[in-house]
């Protein structure tokens, strides 16, 4: 059995339709994992800033995006997963776990690292989405890359998760008619003012080329162009987001949590999960993680209070 497909041969064994899930995938599956206890009902994003789905035993559910670094110098986990084999297991251990979306990353956003070209970046994105091909969830890539994108969307993927975003890759989602998470990822003195405007400028845009404001995830960029003190500003004052919806927050392991608590990158899980169910009482509807198996549970135990 050649190397990829043995990789592939969980979305194959012992598997039940799974029939609702989070985000629709762009491409039928041909199979699934079994559907979880509490999985999230259907969701269409045209309609989840006015219709936030229940989970199965009252409030509202939190949406968990499982992080896949098959780089070799991501900040947390370079090196861990770049073996097409060993990502696939990993992508089922999130699944299985809990995650509603794998987030796909190819190079390293780290604030020293060494960028590759969009040749390299497609080609481990290759590798990887085609073994992904029959993933139950659907499956973001994490890129600044227009072309990368465009790429990555041909190859399976179902949205993009930009870390930086500019009018050209606007139009490509807006070509591919598919979500896109927007970044805010620049310095700023007034914080929440310049995310707010930032997010006001890119629907602005958006409606210009025919992009559907429901595509739209914010992402207010915790660890992209800020001082640690914004931030933690921004956990804050989440609730001030409350307009841009859907809303997503990533803290995973970042040097905020190193800055704020004085712990290494191998001991900042649980504050991940603490602040990540903080961010979610506050609003935040999506939420990014490593360590999908420690925080779902966190955040199921938050849903049923909302």
């Amino acid at each position: 059995m050649p190397h990829v497909v043995g990789a592939r041969m969980f979305l194959e064994q012992d598997a039940q339709p799974r029939t609702q899930f989070s985000l629709h995938r762009r491409r039928s599956t041909e199979a699934a994992l079994p559907t979880r206890v509490g999985s999230a009902p259907h969701f269409n994003v045209a309609t989840f800033d006015k219709e936030r789905h229940a989970s199965h035993v009252g409030g509202t559910r939190t949406l968990v995006m499982g992080i896949l670094n098959v780089t070799p110098d991501s900040f947390s986990d370079g090196g861990r997963w770049l073996n097409v084999e060993s990502a696939v297991k990993h992508a089922r251990e999130m699944i299985e776990d809990g995650a509603d979306i794998i987030d796909i990353g190819a190079e390293s956003t780290r604030p020293d690292a060494t960028p590759i070209d969009a040749a390299e970046e497609i080609n481990r994105l290759e590798k990887i989405l085609s073994a992904l091909k029959n993933c139950p969830v659907p499956i973001s890539v994490d890129t600044y890359k227009p072309t990368v994108a465009q790429a990555a969307l041909e190859l399976g993927a179902d949205f993009i998760n930009a870390v930086h975003v500019d009018r050209a890759m606007l139009e490509c989602s807006a070509r591919n008619d598919c979500p896109l998470v927007v970044t805010h990822d620049r310095p700023s003195d007034d914080v929440i003012s310049d995310i707010k405007n930032f997010f006001d400028r890119i629907i602005e845009q958006s409606i210009e080329i025919g992009l559907e404001r429901s595509n739209l995830i914010f992402d207010p960029g915790i660890g992209f162009g800020k001082t640690q003190e914004q931030n933690l500003m921004i956990l804050h004052r989440l609730e001030e987001l409350s307009d841009y919806r859907p809303l997503l927050l990533g803290v995973s392991r970042k040097s905020v949590i190193g800055y704020a608590l004085n712990l290494p990158i191998e001991s900042r899980d649980e504050v991940t999960g603490i602040w990540s169910v903080i961010g979610a009482m506050r609003g935040a509807d999506i939420i990014r993680v490593h360590n999908v198996k420690m925080i779902v549970p966190m955040l199921r135990a938050a849903d049923v209070l909302k």
